[in-house]
């Protein structure tokens, strides 16, 4: 389907892929391996068009369809959620619009024997069938299962995006690359604004997906839930595995020390062979044997063994200067985006050397109250930032606030004051930003070494209150252990917003829950909360409450209780399923309708009253059909998450 043929990319002397080559077939589910900047992202924007190579090429079959989603994009938010998701459908708007035109043309005209008039009707009719092929008569119906799989609620298909995160933003894109249905998915970092829902609700999507699937994600879930190919990208190279994420890490392994195993067996007897040579090269008796060997010698084939990346960051924040006992403190604090209520009147206090995780939805407010206590927000009521508090402060998309035109010694170098000017370079090669590396322009680093930009940044200014908003989001696995251990060690206080429960492990002290524009104190740590809670992920926190009462007396009548559970349960999955069979036929019943009216409009000798009727009879079907597929979709949904609360 894509043949990768001899592809390079070179930044000045820096080689990031040297002949790179596979290929991507009808179904593959390829994940795509390798640490922060070995090109992984890069290689994506190639598949995709959206990069070229600097040798090498992508061929492609014509009939292949690409749906790209990147680490960053820049959207329009001057709609609804739903109307940008049906954005996705832009061929089939444009032929529902062009239906209603002939129809209209049709029942105005009174020259129904004329060619012009014929040919109206017969490109209505191709014009109906295109819009009935591309499934048409039920396309929002599909978007609102899409939207509401990726977590949204009916209630937020008609808010303006302008007032969502952006971990909302980016549901809405991946929306729309589903519902275009392409023969090929890239997918940069598909699950990094995802809730555990979500995710699993795109595994599935995926894994029954007609199509291709090449995946970047650090999410080894999803990975081992979504792949079965493993490509791994590293120093340049590429090594392909026919085996899931897991699997390949055992294979992995299996080939480095196979590799070493022969390497060494091998210098063995090079070496063997030399001292042979060496000790009977002037005896005559022996110059046969030493002519053999060294022609042996010449025809051995040198093994080498790959090399093994071994780079990672050198972190370590520096001592915290001594703050007051109370470092934040709120009352009655509150914040709204116009008429949508975010925060409602909440209370918290934060003293020195704790540190607090953040947790909850997205669009609950743990980004914004982040932004206010870093004073870039305004609010209603009282907040507090203690005495010679100290704030460093990394932001959700602080990869973004990067200015791209910048190179990576440039950014660091804008900031930096004083003596610290004279050890630019040693920081930055502390994290992977060594030689040529520091003259790379902002725009050509990957979403991982923006991050660890972002950190030295962090560094430059000694703080007291670090607050950081997803800061692991593209950071690779060997980096957020560094990145985790640093802040075990970091003596100043902490906020972090994060839905990781395994980086927050260890970490965190305290876990402010945001609920409903509130928030709830919890001591402990993450996985105390975790067992308050009863949940297994900490992104479980977006789903609804379920009956409290499961334990409504266990020692008495256990087995009737039981019973008369599962006959409820019955009773109602029956009334459900009916309702949602009912609404079946009756689409079919207003399509067969539409069929109908279809065939009166092509029949010679009705008169211009009578396509007039047949023609609002058309649309009044029209719009029973649409409303008839939205309850469809309800009730589909309902049937759903029926099944799901009571697994």
């Amino acid at each position: 389907m894509v043949s990768v043929q001899d592809i390079s990319v070179s930044f000045g002397s820096f080689d990031l892929l040297t002949n790179i080559s596979f290929l991507i077939n009808d179904q593959d589910r390829i994940g795509l391996a390798g640490k922060n900047g070995a090109g992984k992202s890069t290689l994506l924007k190639i598949i995709s068009g959206h990069q070229s190579p600097g040798s090498g090429q992508i061929d492609m079959s014509k009939d292949v369809s690409i749906g790209y989603l990147p680490q960053q994009m820049k959207v329009d938010d001057t709609t609804t959620v739903i109307n940008e998701t049906i954005t996705a459908f832009s061929e089939l708007i444009g032929l529902s619009e062009e239906i209603e035109y002939c129809s209209s043309e049709i029942a105005r005209r009174e020259d129904y024997e004329s060619s012009e008039y014929l040919k109206l009707c017969d490109h209505l009719t191709v014009v109906e069938e295109r819009y009935r092929m591309l499934g048409g008569t039920n396309y929002m119906a599909e978007a609102e299962v899409t939207l509401l799989g990726l977590g949204f609620e009916r209630k937020d298909f008609d808010r303006p995006t302008s007032e969502l995160s952006g971990g909302w933003r980016m549901r809405i894109e991946l929306a729309k690359i589903l519902l275009r249905k392409p023969s090929l998915f890239l997918l940069d970092e598909p699950t990094n604004h995802l809730d555990i829902e979500s995710i699993q609700w795109l595994e599935s999507f995926l894994s029954v997906y007609s199509g291709a699937v090449v995946l970047v994600s650090h999410d080894r879930a999803f990975l081992d839930a979504v792949t079965r190919r493993t490509i791994e990208i590293s120093l340049g190279k590429i090594y392909d595995y026919k085996a899931s994420w897991s699997k390949y890490l055992v294979l992995r392994e299996e080939r480095r020390e196979q590799q070493i195993a022969s390497y060494r067996n091998q210098q063995k007897m090079i070496e063997d062979t030399e001292l042979f040579i060496e000790r009977f090269r002037y005896k005559a008796t022996k110059a046969v044997q030493v002519q053999s060997k060294i022609k042996q010698l010449a025809k051995v084939e040198r093994l080498e063994v790959d090399e093994e990346d071994k780079s990672a960051i050198n972190l370590r924040f520096p001592p915290a200067p001594r703050s007051g006992t109370v470092v934040v403190e709120a009352g009655g604090l509150s914040k709204k985006y116009g008429s949508v209520t975010v925060l409602n009147k909440i209370d918290f206090k934060i003293s020195r050397g704790e540190k607090v995780a953040f947790v909850g939805r997205n669009g609950e407010g743990k980004t914004t109250l982040s932004k206010i206590i870093n004073g870039e927000l305004d609010w209603v009521g009282n907040l507090t930032i203690g005495h010679n508090v100290k704030i460093g402060y990394f932001a959700q998309n602080q990869d973004v606030l990067l200015d791209e035109n910048r190179t990576v010694l440039q950014t660091i170098d804008d900031i930096a004051k004083g003596d610290i000017r004279t050890k630019i370079r040693n920081m930055l090669g502390a994290f992977l930003f060594r030689g040529d590396d520091v003259e790379k322009k902002v725009k050509v680093l990957s979403g991982g070494e923006r991050a660890r930009l972002a950190l030295v940044k962090l560094l430059l200014d000694p703080s007291n209150l670090l607050v950081l908003d997803e800061p692991t989001n593209h950071l690779d696995m060997r980096s957020k252990d560094i990145l985790k251990q640093a802040l075990i060690r970091y003596d100043g206080t902490l906020i972090v917003v994060s839905h990781d429960r395994d980086f927050l492990d260890g970490i965190v002290d305290k876990v402010f829950e945001f609920k409903h524009n509130k928030i709830k104190e919890n001591i402990g740590g993450i996985y105390d909360f975790l067992r308050k809670k009863k949940i297994e992920n900490l992104k479980d926190i977006e789903r609804k409450d379920k009956i409290k009462n499961e334990s409504v007396q266990e020692n008495v009548s256990s087995n009737k209780q039981k019973y008369l559970n599962k006959k409820e349960f019955e009773r109602n999955l029956r009334k459900m399923r009916k309702r949602l069979e009912e609404s079946e036929k009756a689409i079919e019943k207003i399509e067969a309708e539409i069929i109908a009216v279809d065939k009166s409009f092509m029949e010679p000798g009705n008169s211009s009253e009578e396509h007039e009727i047949d023609y609002k009879k058309y649309q009044d079907l029209k719009e029973r059909l649409n409303e008839e597929m939205n309850s469809w979709a309800q009730y589909s949904q309902e049937v759903e998450e029926f099944l799901k609360n009571n697994d």
